[in-house]
């Protein structure tokens, strides 16, 4: 399957995927500007939206249904700052969705 990416997150995040020729939504970490560059990303026929881990919690609502679906898949990474172990639960719950067991759980 071809599919397009979408990379989410601040400018900083987002620069070098646009130097690879992505689809970027560069945003200031508040809630309504994540929220909306999410929705504007769900318009549009992403197979792969990339998501910087100091956005995700703010993107998640509008995240969440499509995270049970097979597209678009949504992978949140960490960047430039400490994670605070958003990528890592949002790791977990792919996984226990697609092997019915928390293999990160500690």
């Amino acid at each position: 399957m071809q599919g397009n990416v979408a990379v989410l997150g601040g400018v900083d995040f987002t620069m070098a995927f646009a130097a690879l020729g992505l689809d970027t939504y560069p945003v200031e970490p508040r809630s309504e500007p994540v929220a909306q560059a999410a929705r504007q990303i769900l318009e549009n026929p992403y197979t792969l939206v990339v998501v910087a881990e100091n956005v995700a919690p703010m993107a998640q609502p509008v995240f969440e249904d499509v995270q049970r679906k097979a597209t678009p898949c949504v992978v949140v990474v960490p960047f430039l700052s400490a994670s605070s172990g958003t990528a890592t639960e949002v790791l977990g719950r792919a996984l226990m969705l697609a092997t019915g067991i928390n293999i990160l759980k500690t």
